[in-house]
Protein backbone atom coordinates (compact mmCIF):
# COMPACT_ATOMS: atom_id res chain seq x y z
CA UNK A 1 0.00 0.00 0.00
CA UNK A 2 1.06 3.58 -0.63
CA UNK A 3 0.36 4.95 2.86
CA UNK A 4 -1.41 7.96 1.33
CA UNK A 5 -3.35 8.38 4.59
CA UNK A 6 -0.39 8.40 6.98
CA UNK A 7 -1.02 10.67 10.01
CA UNK A 8 -4.75 10.84 9.24
CA UNK A 9 -7.34 9.86 11.86
CA UNK A 10 -10.48 8.01 10.72
CA UNK A 11 -13.74 6.92 12.35
CA UNK A 12 -15.77 4.22 10.63
CA UNK A 13 -19.24 3.43 11.98
CA UNK A 14 -20.29 -0.21 11.88
CA UNK A 15 -16.79 -1.53 11.30
CA UNK A 16 -16.93 -5.02 12.79
CA UNK A 17 -17.98 -6.95 9.68
CA UNK A 18 -18.73 -6.83 5.97
CA UNK A 19 -18.08 -3.59 4.13
CA UNK A 20 -17.24 -1.75 7.35
CA UNK A 21 -14.51 -4.21 8.35
CA UNK A 22 -13.01 -4.01 4.86
CA UNK A 23 -12.94 -0.20 5.10
CA UNK A 24 -11.22 -0.34 8.50
CA UNK A 25 -8.58 -2.67 7.08
CA UNK A 26 -8.04 -0.64 3.90
CA UNK A 27 -7.71 2.74 5.64
CA UNK A 28 -5.34 1.20 8.19
CA UNK A 29 -3.34 -0.33 5.33
CA UNK A 30 -3.05 3.16 3.85
CA UNK A 31 -1.50 4.38 7.10
CA UNK A 32 -4.49 5.97 8.83
CA UNK A 33 -5.10 5.58 12.55
CA UNK A 34 -8.59 4.12 12.87
CA UNK A 35 -11.48 4.03 15.28
CA UNK A 36 -14.59 2.03 14.52
CA UNK A 37 -17.91 1.33 16.17
CA UNK A 38 -19.90 -1.83 16.66
CA UNK A 39 -23.20 -2.63 18.38
CA UNK A 40 -23.05 -6.43 18.55
CA UNK A 41 -20.56 -9.28 18.04
CA UNK A 42 -17.74 -8.05 20.29
CA UNK A 43 -15.55 -10.98 19.27
CA UNK A 44 -15.77 -9.96 15.60
CA UNK A 45 -14.93 -6.39 16.56
CA UNK A 46 -11.90 -7.61 18.51
CA UNK A 47 -10.67 -9.54 15.46
CA UNK A 48 -10.94 -6.47 13.23
CA UNK A 49 -9.16 -4.38 15.87
CA UNK A 50 -6.28 -6.83 16.19
CA UNK A 51 -5.87 -7.10 12.43
CA UNK A 52 -5.67 -3.30 12.16
CA UNK A 53 -3.14 -3.06 14.97
CA UNK A 54 -0.81 -5.50 13.20
CA UNK A 55 -0.43 -2.87 10.46
CA UNK A 56 1.46 -0.60 12.85
CA UNK A 57 -1.19 2.07 13.30
CA UNK A 58 -3.24 3.15 16.30
CA UNK A 59 -6.66 1.50 16.41
CA UNK A 60 -9.55 1.63 18.86
CA UNK A 61 -12.97 0.02 18.92
CA UNK A 62 -16.06 1.71 20.39
CA UNK A 63 -19.36 0.11 21.30
CA UNK A 64 -22.11 2.43 20.06
CA UNK A 65 -25.75 2.18 19.01
CA UNK A 66 -26.23 4.38 15.95
CA UNK A 67 -29.95 4.67 16.72
CA UNK A 68 -28.95 6.63 19.85
CA UNK A 69 -27.78 10.13 18.92
CA UNK A 70 -25.87 10.60 22.18
CA UNK A 71 -23.98 7.37 21.55
CA UNK A 72 -22.99 8.57 18.07
CA UNK A 73 -21.69 11.89 19.42
CA UNK A 74 -19.79 10.09 22.18
CA UNK A 75 -18.08 7.87 19.59
CA UNK A 76 -16.88 10.93 17.68
CA UNK A 77 -15.65 12.62 20.85
CA UNK A 78 -13.80 9.50 22.00
CA UNK A 79 -12.13 9.24 18.59
CA UNK A 80 -10.96 12.84 18.86
CA UNK A 81 -9.70 12.34 22.41
CA UNK A 82 -7.85 9.07 21.85
CA UNK A 83 -6.50 9.68 18.35
CA UNK A 84 -5.89 13.41 18.78
CA UNK A 85 -8.41 14.56 16.16
CA UNK A 86 -10.48 13.35 13.23
CA UNK A 87 -9.76 13.80 9.54
CA UNK A 88 -12.00 11.14 7.95
CA UNK A 89 -15.53 10.07 8.88
CA UNK A 90 -17.05 7.05 7.15
CA UNK A 91 -20.76 6.71 7.88
CA UNK A 92 -21.09 3.03 7.06
CA UNK A 93 -23.57 1.59 9.55
CA UNK A 94 -27.02 0.85 8.18
CA UNK A 95 -30.11 -1.27 8.68
CA UNK A 96 -32.44 -2.96 6.21
CA UNK A 97 -36.12 -3.64 6.80
CA UNK A 98 -37.96 -5.13 3.82
CA UNK A 99 -41.64 -5.99 3.70
CA UNK A 100 -44.80 -5.05 1.80
CA UNK A 101 -46.16 -1.70 2.92
CA UNK A 102 -49.02 -3.41 4.76
CA UNK A 103 -46.52 -5.23 6.96
CA UNK A 104 -44.06 -2.44 7.68
CA UNK A 105 -44.44 -0.92 11.13
CA UNK A 106 -43.73 2.57 12.40
CA UNK A 107 -40.95 1.00 14.44
CA UNK A 108 -39.39 -0.29 11.20
CA UNK A 109 -39.72 3.17 9.66
CA UNK A 110 -38.34 5.03 12.67
CA UNK A 111 -35.32 2.74 13.15
CA UNK A 112 -34.47 2.94 9.43
CA UNK A 113 -34.49 6.72 9.57
CA UNK A 114 -32.68 6.86 12.91
CA UNK A 115 -29.78 4.66 11.77
CA UNK A 116 -29.57 5.31 8.01
CA UNK A 117 -30.22 9.06 8.02
CA UNK A 118 -30.24 10.72 11.44
CA UNK A 119 -27.06 8.99 12.62
CA UNK A 120 -25.26 10.20 9.48
CA UNK A 121 -26.29 13.78 10.19
CA UNK A 122 -25.45 13.52 13.90
CA UNK A 123 -22.00 12.00 13.30
CA UNK A 124 -21.22 14.52 10.58
CA UNK A 125 -22.31 17.47 12.71
CA UNK A 126 -20.16 16.23 15.60
CA UNK A 127 -17.12 15.44 13.45
CA UNK A 128 -16.93 18.70 11.47
CA UNK A 129 -16.52 20.62 14.72
CA UNK A 130 -13.06 19.05 14.90
CA UNK A 131 -12.15 18.75 11.20
CA UNK A 132 -9.64 21.00 9.52
CA UNK A 133 -9.18 21.78 5.84
CA UNK A 134 -8.80 18.53 3.91
CA UNK A 135 -11.39 16.70 6.01
CA UNK A 136 -13.34 13.91 4.36
CA UNK A 137 -16.85 12.63 5.04
CA UNK A 138 -17.87 9.50 3.14
CA UNK A 139 -21.31 7.92 3.45
CA UNK A 140 -22.12 4.38 2.41
CA UNK A 141 -25.40 4.76 0.55
CA UNK A 142 -26.93 2.30 -1.89
CA UNK A 143 -27.69 1.86 -5.55
CA UNK A 144 -31.28 1.40 -4.37
CA UNK A 145 -31.46 5.18 -4.06
CA UNK A 146 -31.54 5.11 -7.88
CA UNK A 147 -33.25 1.79 -8.57
CA UNK A 148 -35.45 -0.50 -6.47
CA UNK A 149 -36.48 -3.33 -8.82
CA UNK A 150 -38.27 -5.56 -6.33
CA UNK A 151 -41.12 -5.00 -3.84
CA UNK A 152 -40.65 -4.47 -0.13
CA UNK A 153 -37.71 -2.07 -0.16
CA UNK A 154 -39.57 1.23 0.05
CA UNK A 155 -38.30 2.68 3.33
CA UNK A 156 -34.74 1.43 2.74
CA UNK A 157 -34.65 3.07 -0.70
CA UNK A 158 -36.11 6.26 0.79
CA UNK A 159 -33.46 6.39 3.50
CA UNK A 160 -30.62 6.03 1.00
CA UNK A 161 -32.20 8.63 -1.31
CA UNK A 162 -32.24 11.02 1.65
CA UNK A 163 -28.44 10.80 1.82
CA UNK A 164 -28.22 12.10 -1.74
CA UNK A 165 -29.94 15.34 -0.80
CA UNK A 166 -27.98 15.58 2.44
CA UNK A 167 -24.58 15.46 0.74
CA UNK A 168 -25.59 17.99 -1.89
CA UNK A 169 -26.63 20.45 0.79
CA UNK A 170 -23.71 19.78 3.11
CA UNK A 171 -21.23 20.07 0.25
CA UNK A 172 -22.25 23.72 0.04
CA UNK A 173 -21.89 24.20 3.80
CA UNK A 174 -18.53 22.46 4.09
CA UNK A 175 -16.88 23.42 0.81
CA UNK A 176 -15.66 26.84 2.00
CA UNK A 177 -13.92 25.03 4.87
CA UNK A 178 -12.11 22.65 2.51
CA UNK A 179 -14.07 19.62 3.72
CA UNK A 180 -15.60 17.24 1.18
CA UNK A 181 -18.64 14.98 1.59
CA UNK A 182 -19.73 12.23 -0.78
CA UNK A 183 -21.85 9.09 -1.01
CA UNK A 184 -20.49 5.74 -2.14
CA UNK A 185 -23.46 3.75 -3.48
CA UNK A 186 -22.79 0.01 -3.63
CA UNK A 187 -24.91 -2.45 -5.54
CA UNK A 188 -25.02 -6.15 -4.67
CA UNK A 189 -21.92 -6.88 -2.58
CA UNK A 190 -20.95 -10.32 -1.32
CA UNK A 191 -21.17 -10.45 2.49
CA UNK A 192 -22.37 -12.92 5.09
CA UNK A 193 -25.70 -11.08 5.14
CA UNK A 194 -25.91 -10.94 1.34
CA UNK A 195 -24.56 -14.17 -0.16
CA UNK A 196 -23.67 -14.06 -3.88
CA UNK A 197 -25.37 -17.38 -4.63
CA UNK A 198 -29.00 -18.42 -4.45
CA UNK A 199 -32.29 -17.55 -6.10
CA UNK A 200 -32.33 -13.91 -4.97
CA UNK A 201 -28.71 -13.34 -6.00
CA UNK A 202 -29.28 -14.86 -9.42
CA UNK A 203 -32.27 -12.55 -9.92
CA UNK A 204 -30.12 -9.50 -9.15
CA UNK A 205 -27.28 -10.62 -11.41
CA UNK A 206 -29.68 -10.64 -14.35
CA UNK A 207 -30.28 -6.91 -13.75
CA UNK A 208 -26.58 -6.02 -13.88
CA UNK A 209 -24.20 -5.13 -16.69
CA UNK A 210 -21.50 -7.12 -14.88
CA UNK A 211 -23.32 -10.29 -13.81
CA UNK A 212 -21.55 -10.82 -10.51
CA UNK A 213 -21.60 -9.53 -6.98
CA UNK A 214 -18.97 -6.99 -5.97
CA UNK A 215 -16.51 -7.52 -3.13
CA UNK A 216 -16.15 -5.61 0.09
CA UNK A 217 -12.57 -4.83 -0.91
CA UNK A 218 -13.78 -3.08 -4.07
CA UNK A 219 -16.03 -0.83 -2.02
CA UNK A 220 -13.23 -0.16 0.45
CA UNK A 221 -10.96 0.81 -2.43
CA UNK A 222 -13.41 3.50 -3.54
CA UNK A 223 -13.65 4.81 0.02
CA UNK A 224 -9.85 4.94 0.28
CA UNK A 225 -9.69 6.92 -2.94
CA UNK A 226 -12.25 9.47 -1.71
CA UNK A 227 -10.29 9.80 1.52
CA UNK A 228 -7.03 10.43 -0.36
CA UNK A 229 -5.50 13.73 -1.52
CA UNK A 230 -6.26 12.74 -5.13
CA UNK A 231 -10.01 13.15 -4.49
CA UNK A 232 -9.78 16.70 -3.15
CA UNK A 233 -11.98 18.11 -5.96
CA UNK A 234 -14.84 15.63 -5.51
CA UNK A 235 -17.72 16.70 -3.26
CA UNK A 236 -21.49 16.49 -3.22
CA UNK A 237 -21.29 13.39 -5.42
CA UNK A 238 -23.21 10.12 -5.45
CA UNK A 239 -20.77 7.55 -6.80
CA UNK A 240 -22.02 4.17 -7.99
CA UNK A 241 -20.09 0.95 -7.46
CA UNK A 242 -22.82 -1.44 -8.56
CA UNK A 243 -21.68 -3.41 -11.60
CA UNK A 244 -24.10 -1.49 -13.77
CA UNK A 245 -27.15 -2.35 -11.63
CA UNK A 246 -28.46 1.20 -12.06
CA UNK A 247 -27.32 1.60 -15.69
Amino acid sequence: MSHTLKNKRALITGGSRGIGAAIVNRLASEGADVAFTYSSSPERAKEVLQAAQTLGIRAIVIEADSADASSVVAAVERTVTELGGIDILVNNVGVLATAPIEDLTLADFDRTIDVNVRAVFVATQAAVKHMKEGGRIINIGSTNAERMPFPGGSIYAMSKSALQGLVKGLAQDLGPRGITINNVQPGPIATEMNPPEGEFAEMLKKLMALPRYGTVEEVAGMVAYLASPEAAFITGANLMIDGGFSA
